[in-house]
């Protein structure tokens, strides 16, 4: 189906640069940390590890830094832990903002997330809080070309079982329960597609509009939340016009 984009309002803006990019990795390096420690350095039987190697290629991650983060990981180049802590609460405007962290110092991390959310209009929240305005769904996201049209992604995505899709002007963006995320992606793989990205997020249900002022200070509060290492995703549900997500 045609209509609103949901996931282009909440997505990190795209890479600008080596910094960002190094941002990126060293997020995805956090992620498959977790995954090795959680299920073993093996994909093939460790299938959190297998979603995160998909994200990785997806971000255009290079082989060989992955295959160095699971040896990390695995313990022969010398395993951090990592511990995975969400927060919840409000920016300016009333927007639900969630944080998404990986840390090996909560004290820290607590102090920076409090902190990006003070300095620009918002407030910490308890666990709760806002998580109940958003739904978890798998959302893969297809670059609009010539090698497939409208007709055949939605037939090739409903036989994989998915919700839902959306077609926007330059991606196509499939829905999934998070149940069904693995099967769907790995289906739509094998029929050659390729993704611009390919993950488990937070939907928000409704979406709140902010601008001038407003709009202004909570962009800034998103880049002073990416620049942190800790956090790996950010979810909120401000109805961002489209010059602001370039």
């Amino acid at each position: 189906m045609s209509g609103h984009s949901k996931w282009a309002n909440i997505k990190n803006k795209k890479a600008k640069g080596d910094a960002a990019r190094g941002r990126i990795f060293t997020k995805l390096g956090r992620e498959i940390a977790v995954a090795v420690k959680a299920g073993g350095p093996d994909p093939s039987t460790n299938a959190r590890l297998y979603d995160v190697i998909a994200k990785c290629k997806a971000a255009n991650m290079p082989n060989d830094n992955i295959q160095r983060g699971i040896k990390k990981a695995s313990g022969e180049l010398g395993a951090v832990d990592y511990e995975a802590i969400t927060y919840e609460g409000y920016g300016i405007g009333g927007v639900a903002v969630i944080v998404e962290t990986l840390t090996d110092n909560k004290n820290r991390t607590a102090a920076d997330v409090r902190h990006c959310f003070d300095k620009f209009g918002g407030s910490m929240g308890t666990v709760g809080s806002v998580s109940y305005m958003f739904d978890r769904k798998g959302v893969i996201v297809v670059e609009r070309t010539a090698k497939i049209d409208e007709d055949t992604l939605m037939e090739y995505a409903l036989e994989a079982g998915a919700d839902d899709i959306i077609t926007t002007d330059d991606a196509f963006e499939v829905y999934t329960s998070p149940a069904s995320f693995s099967e769907v992606r790995n289906y739509l793989e094998e029929k050659g597609l390729e993704f611009l990205s390919a993950e488990i997020s937070m939907i928000p249900q409704n979406m709140v509009t902010i601008d001038g002022e407003k709009l202004t200070k909570f962009m800034k509060m998103l880049d002073l939340l990416d620049e942190s290492d800790d956090v790996q995703n950010v979810y909120h549900n401000a109805d961002l016009p489209e010059e602001e997500e370039e």
